[in-house]
């Protein structure tokens, strides 16, 4: 598939996904369609004659492509079309896949497992640990995350997944030159390193609000499932939520309190009985294990169990999702803030707990 000429295509007014793909199951070839015949272009579904008349006079498609091609080889990225190998089955299976995808850095083979975490931006500090924590189980069993590279729990799913050696597949809302949000340019590029960065919107494309819901849905076609962690009812997670429903993909939501307006999107999804409730990786395997490769369809086996003194188990034991301060864990575990926080940092280089600002524990 010539890329320059898709290009050319997808710039013409009033085309989108599903008109480029009739397009070229017609003539097979976009060069084709830029030699037919007003005549010959409305015999394909959805094509009118207001439309091939801009085919037929589109003459700025020649100069957007041949800027989308300099940009694209200017910041290191590629262009990969629905027509190639490399192409992500699962987006391919969806209804309107876009035509390319501009990427950094390459799918594999294991990307065809993957599981999209999404939530708010402002997530309280039990959604992040609920996301790290899912995020990293996810990527020891290693399938894919995925997620928008948003900021908050985005954020979250992307770093903890990186930390814990995993691949992760970030899809933004603008072009892959403008980098959004500009803080997590590092993360991108380390995204882009050990994963993938994807985009449908060409080069110089800004964050434009419109732009979000169509990336929410190539986050949901990527993926087996995805898990709604914290969101608003209106919030941008619940679009991604629908777009999977759409997909007939699984989706998943984690409880959260009851008072928490974060936690009334997930709620809602699982009241309306349009997500199956996760309190584990578990209950995110069972739903996708026919889907998996034959190593990742087991049954997980135990994990060693970590050695803990008895003053570790007592600190370990009140440590929750929840943070707690050391002022508390001292009152409640009845050791003195010296004992207790040699403890603490043993539970840390033990990988059982975190220390968060302020002199709060949460488990890791």
């Amino acid at each position: 598939m010539n890329v320059r000429d898709l290009l050319r295509l997808l710039s013409v007014p009033r085309i989108g996904p599903l008109k480029v793909r009739a397009l070229i199951s017609h003539f097979h070839d976009p060069a084709e369609v830029f030699k037919a015949s007003p005549h010959d272009l409305i015999k394909v579904p959805g094509i009118d004659k207001k439309i091939a008349s801009s085919i037929a006079h589109h003459e700025s498609g020649e100069r957007f492509a041949d800027d989308q091609l300099k940009r694209v080889n200017k910041h290191g990225a590629r262009i990969i079309t629905v027509w190639d190998k490399e192409y992500p089955e699962l987006l391919k299976k969806i209804y309107d896949p876009p035509p390319i995808l501009y990427v950094f850095g390459a799918f594999t083979k294991a990307d065809a497992s993957s599981v999209a975490i999404v939530g708010t931006r402002r997530p309280s500090t039990y959604g992040e640990n609920v996301a790290e924590l899912f995020s990293k189980e996810l990527a020891k069993l290693g399938i894919t995350t995925v997620s928008g590279l948003a900021r908050g729990i985005d954020t979250v799913v992307h770093s903890a997944t990186l930390r814990s050696g995993g691949r992760t597949i970030a899809v933004i809302g603008s072009g892959l030159d403008i980098p959004y949000p500009s803080e997590n340019k590092k993360l991108m590029e380390r995204i882009a390193e050990e994963g993938v960065v994807v985009s449908e919107f060409p080069m110089g494309s800004k964050p434009d609000a419109p732009n979000f819901p169509r990336r929410n849905r190539i986050i949901s076609g990527l993926s087996l499932a995805t898990i709604v962690v914290e969101s608003h009812v209106d919030g941008g997670a619940m679009i991604t939520a629908t777009t999977a429903l759409d997909q007939n993909r699984a989706v998943f939501a984690i409880p959260g309190n009851i008072t928490e307006p974060r936690s009334v999107g997930p709620h809602t999804l699982i009241r309306d009985g349009r997500a199956a409730l996760a309190v584990s990786v578990q209950d995110v395997l069972e739903e996708i294990r026919q889907h998996l490769p034959p190593k990742l369809r087991q049954p997980r086996q135990q994990e060693a169990r970590v050695e803990l003194n008895l003053f570790e188990q007592c600190l370990y034991d009140l440590i929750t999702t929840e943070p707690i301060h050391i002022d508390l864990l001292t009152e409640r575990s009845e050791m003195t803030t010296s004992d207790a926080l040699v403890n603490l940092l043993s539970l840390e280089f033990k990988g059982l707990v975190r220390q968060l600002p302020g002199k709060y524990f949460v488990r890791s």
